[in-house]
C-alpha cells in the first residue's frame, strides 16, 4: 500500500507542477508498431483533465503502416475501414515526464493504449514490454537492459530529399573514420547537442563516435531498468531526428541504406539482478557465466529464427544480415565475439552481460526488448541447458546449429506458426504483427527498384 500511496504523491506533484508553471500546452505521445513516434499537443487544462482517465486517440496509429498507407485485405481486425477508425483510449504514463529542452522546455509524456474494458490494449508495444517485464518481476528478477544504435547523417533538407526521391543524399563526412576524433569535431555543434540535449532530456547516452562509413555515428545509451530502457531508446530515435533538423542534418535509422557500405546496428545488451546483484555472473564457474545465464542464453538461441521480424521488422532488414558485414546471420553465441548472434561478456559482477547483436536500429525498442527479455525467461523459467559450444573463430562459416531466415517473409511466416512466439506474446498480439510483416513484404514485391531498372532496362 505504502508503494501505491508512493506513487500517487509523486504524480500528484507532477500534476501540481503543471499546474502552477504557467505553461499552455504538453506533448504527448505513443509508438506505433513500426517504433514510429505518434502524437499530439494539447492544451494544458486538457492534459490535466486527462491525466487520470486518459484521452482520446485515432486507433488509426495501429490500421496503417510507416508511410501512413492503410492495411487493405491484410487480416487486419483490431482496426481499419470495417470499424470505422474510432478513438482508443490512450492512458498517459505520468512516470515519463521530462522536458524537451530543444522546444522551450515544454512537458512531454508517453501514453500506452486501453482496450475497451480498461486492460492493456495487447497490440500496443509498450504494453507488449510491461506485460513481459512483469512476468520476469514475478519470477523475482529485474531486467536491466541497454540500447546502442548505429546511423548515418546527410546534410539535407527534408523537403530537396523528398522531390530528389531519396538519391544521392550527400553524407555529412565523406570516407570510412571509424572513432574518429577528427570527423566528431568537424561536426562538432551537431556531435556535442546530441551528447549534450539527450542527457537534459533524460536520455543520457554513455558514449557517442563515428562509426566507420561516411557520416555515421554510434550511440550507447547508459542502462537501465528494460522499460526505462525502451523509452529511452525511442526517445533517442525521434530526439536525434529533431536535434538533427536544427543543424541541417537529417539521421536515418535504416538498417542498410547503401550496399557498399555496412549496415546499422541496434544492438542490446541485458542482464538480470535480483537483490541488487547480477544473476548472470558466477565467479565459480570456467567462464563466469551463471546457469542461470546459460539458460537465459538458450531461450535467445531458441527463440531467434521464430521471433525474428521483432529484432529485424523491415524488408530492408535483411540486407544488413549478410555474411562479413558486421551483422550475425548464424545460431551462434561466443565470448566477446562479434561474428555470432549472442556476444557473451562475462567478467566482473557489475558488467557481465549478453549482447543481442541481431537487432538492426530500424526496430521498435518496445518490441526487440520484449522479444529478447521474454525468449530469454522462457530459457529461465524451463532451465533450458545451452547445448552449443561458444565459437570462438569465425561465426559465419559455423551453420551447423542453424540460420537466421533470409528475408521478412520466411522470417514472418516462421513467427506467425510458431508454439513458442504465439504462447509469449498471445496469439492476438502475434497475428496483428505478423498481419502487418506480410503486408510490408507485398507492398515491396509489387515495386519497381532502382536495382531493376539499372539491370534490365536497356539490356532486356
Amino acid at each position: 500500500m505504502k508503494s501505491t500511496e508512493s506513487t500517487e504523491d509523486m504524480n500528484q506533484e507532477i500534476l501540481n507542477e503543471i499546474h502552477d508553471s504557467g505553461v499552455t500546452k504538453v506533448k504527448v505521445a505513443i509508438t506505433d508498431i513500426d517504433g514510429v513516434m505518434r502524437g499530439k499537443i494539447i492544451n494544458t487544462q486538457k492534459f490535466l483533465a486527462s491525466a487520470n482517465g486518459g484521452f482520446g486517440f485515432c486507433n488509426v496509429v495501429f490500421g496503417w503502416d510507416a508511410n501512413d498507407l492503410c492495411y487493405e485485405n491484410a487480416g487486419i481486425e483490431y482496426t481499419g475501414w470495417h470499424t470505422g477508425y474510432p478513438d482508443a483510449q490512450a492512458e498517459i504514463d505520468l512516470t515519463t515526464f521530462r522536458h524537451i529542452p530543444w522546444e522551450e522546455n515544454t512537458p512531454f509524456f508517453l501514453a500506452d493504449f486501453k482496450d475497451s474494458s480498461g486492460k492493456t490494449l495487447e497490440i500496443c508495444p509498450r504494453g507488449l514490454l510491461k506485460k513481459v517485464r512483469k512476468d520476469c518481476m514475478d519470477q523475482g528478477f529485474k531486467a536491466v537492459f541497454a540500447q546502442e544504435f548505429e546511423w548515418f547523417n546527410f546534410r539535407e533538407d527534408s523537403v530537396e530529399l523528398n522531390d530528389a526521391e531519396f538519391v544521392a543524399p550527400n553524407p555529412i563526412t565523406r570516407g570510412m573514420f571509424g572513432y574518429s576524433v577528427l570527423r566528431a569535431s568537424q561536426n562538432g555543434e551537431f556531435f556535442n547537442d546530441l551528447f549534450d540535449l539527450m542527457g537534459e532530456f533524460d536520455v543520457e547516452i554513455e558514449g557517442l563516435h563515428t562509426e566507420t562509413g561516411p557520416g555515421v555515428y554510434e550511440a550507447a545509451i547508459m542502462y537501465n531498468e528494460v522499460l526505462e530502457a525502451a523509452d529511452r531508446a525511442v526517445l533517442f530515435k525521434a530526439s536525434a531526428k529533431e536535434i538533427g533538423d536544427r543543424h541541417g542534418i537529417i539521421p536515418t535509422f535504416m538498417a542498410k541504406w547503401n550496399d557498399k557500405l555496412p549496415g546499422c546496428s541496434g544492438h542490446i545488451h541485458q542482464s538480470l539482478w535480483r537483490d541488487g546483484k547480477n544473476v548472470f555472473f558466477d565467479k565459480a564457474d570456467p567462464n563466469k557465466m551463471s546457469e542461470v545465464m546459460k539458460s537465459y542464453m538458450a531461450g535467445l538461441l531458441l527463440g531467434l529464427p521464430q521471433v525474428l521480424p521483432m529484432y529485424a521488422p523491415t524488408v530492408n532488414s535483411y540486407k544488413r544480415l549478410v555474411e562479413g558485414m558486421w551483422a550475425p546471420t548464424t545460431l551462434t553465441w561466443g565470448i566477446d565475439n562479434r561474428t555470432t548472434a549472442l556476444r557473451a561478456l562475462p567478467g566482473s559482477e557489475k558488467a557481465t552481460r549478453i549482447e543481442n547483436r541481431v537487432v538492426g536500429s530500424d526496430v521498435n525498442p518496445y518490441l526487440a526488448m520484449a522479444a529478447s527479455l521474454a525468449c530469454g525467461m522462457y530459457g529461465v523459467k524451463n532451465k533450458l541447458k545451452l547445448e552449443t559450444p561458444a565459437i570462438t573463430g569465425n561465426g559465419y562459416e559455423e551453420k551447423s546449429y542453424g540460420v537466421l531466415p533470409r528475408n521478412l517473409w520466411d522470417a514472418t511466416k516462421a513467427m506467425e506458426k510458431s508454439e513458442m512466439a504465439n504462447e509469449l506474446f498471445g496469439e492476438t498480439f502475434v497475428k496483428h504483427f505478423c498481419a502487418t510483416r506480410i503486408w510490408e513484404c507485398k507492398q515491396f514485391d509489387k515495386s519497381v527498384t532502382d536495382w531493376e531498372l539499372k539491370r534490365y532496362f536497356e539490356v532486356i
